[in-house]
């Protein structure tokens, strides 16, 4: 394999968009589109988190 192979990174998927302040309705709504905002973050978070494992795994 050739060093440029080697060195080649997958590049990481953008973050999700953090919704406004004013999408939210303030009706205690479960869930809150923050809410799914967290989720989506946090499985963000993990499928970088994989992906960097994998980079790094490559010999």
């Amino acid at each position: 394999m050739s060093e440029s192979n080697r060195t080649r990174r997958r590049p990481l998927p953008p973050p999700p968009r953090e919704p406004d302040l004013d999408e939210c309705c303030g009706n205690g709504c479960d869930p809150c589109v923050f809410d799914l905002y967290e989720q989506r973050l946090e499985r963000w978070e993990k499928r970088c988190e994989a992906i960097r494992q994998a980079q790094e795994s490559r010999p």
